[in-house]
């Protein structure tokens, strides 16, 4: 029922939307008939009143779209009349010509109108999976200020293979960010098995290596189970998971494979190297904790952690060139991981010149003082 409240309500805002447009073809039509009227018989303008219908099509409904070619007709009759020519073969081909056109162009806007309706249900579907999916991050947690943003290079789906989470534990914050490798529908499915896997485990607070070593065997035997699972090389899942204490001016790092996290600190940029990368999520399984260790990096109050997927920086200008994601940051002014968050948004598509080719997920993490006890 919902859905439907929505769709019907898109649908009347088309109309309403529409409706002031339809002066148009109807002073079409009137111009027409007029200059038709006023001019010798021998000219003949009736046929231009096919374009009343054609451009209703564009504005409005199958119903108004019968109407105005049904005074389009009407029309062209009443100049049959005035001119004396109704039975001539001439008229009734304008005649003719212009009821079957107009018959097609209601039928075609039928059609036109149950695709648009499928379309903005499967939008919607769209955006409920996707919310689902990517469950709105709170805006504070402990004494983190986050914003995040999803951006699918599919605007249709609305929706990819980007994803990112946040949990909070009994002494700090765990938080994720990953990609995963492909496009469509299945990237979908391995991003909500990761995501199920860490809001799993991510509560109870185990050690960091221990979280990651539980995603590692999760997500590899979640894909296995696919034709196109892990057996064939395929398929994995780049993602850097984080635990942010919340006593402790430090945070602690593994990396899967992702694109290192930057740290702006009092005008500078440091990016989140780790010495040792661990593989991305998936390739293999029968991990234990021993098989990966944290590293931790310095984060003080008022410093913002900004972790990002592959698509930020892989965005490339007319010319070719990757987007300096560092370089960029550095440059700018924004305190707030909000600001911060839409200034990069809008700065990449001004970069890559109004259009994304890759998902893109950001996540700005600002370090707040601790509030007295």
């Amino acid at each position: 029922m919902p859905l439907q409240r929505r769709r019907s309500g898109s649908g009347r805002r088309r109309r309403r939307a529409g409706r002031p447009l339809v002066a148009v073809p109807l002073g079409l039509i009137a111009l027409v008939v007029v200059v038709d009227l006023l001019t010798p018989p021998d000219i003949h303008l009736g046929p231009l009143l096919v374009a009343a219908p054609a451009i209703t099509a564009a504005i409005g409904g199958p119903a108004l779209t019968g109407v105005i070619g049904a005074l389009a007709v009407i029309a062209q009759i009443v100049i049959g009349i005035f001119h004396g020519g109704l039975t001539t073969p001439n008229h009734q081909a304008q005649i003719v010509a212009l009821l079957l056109i107009s018959v097609f162009l209601v039928v075609f806007r039928h059609a036109r109108a149950r695709h648009e309706q499928q379309l903005s249900q499967a939008r919607w579907v769209a955006e409920v999976a996707q919310r689902v999916l990517l469950r709105p991050i709170p805006p504070r947690l402990g004494p983190l200020r986050i914003a995040a943003l999803y951006i699918a290079a599919e605007a249709e789906a609305r929706m990819g293979g980007d994803l990112y989470a946040a949990a909070r534990t009994e002494h700090g914050t765990r938080v994720m960010i990953g990609d995963v490798r492909g496009k469509g529908l299945p990237t979908i499915g391995d991003a909500a098995s990761l995501l199920g896997a860490f809001r799993a485990a991510a509560h109870r607070n185990p050690p960091l290596a221990r979280l990651v070593a539980h995603l590692q065997n999760a997500t590899y035997w979640d894909m296995a189970e696919l034709p196109e699972g892990p057996a064939t090389g395929e398929g994995f899942i780049t993602a850097a998971v984080l635990d942010i204490p919340d006593h402790q001016p430090v945070l602690r790092l593994i990396n899967c494979g992702h694109p290192p996290p930057l740290v702006l600190s009092r005008g500078e940029v440091t990016t989140l190297t780790v010495a040792d990368p661990a593989l991305p999520l998936g390739l293999t399984g029968g991990l234990t904790e021993e098989d990966y260790a944290s590293e931790s990096f310095p984060y003080r109050p008022g410093d913002i952690l900004l972790l990002y997927t592959d698509g930020v920086i892989e965005t490339r200008d007319s010319g070719g060139r990757f987007y300096p994601l560092a370089d960029r940051v550095a440059d700018w002014q924004e305190t707030d991981p909000d600001g911060l968050v839409q200034h990069l948004h809008r700065d990449l598509l001004a970069y890559a010149g109004g259009s994304l080719d890759d998902d893109v997920a950001v996540m700005a993490i600002e370090r707040l003082p601790l509030e007295p006890a």
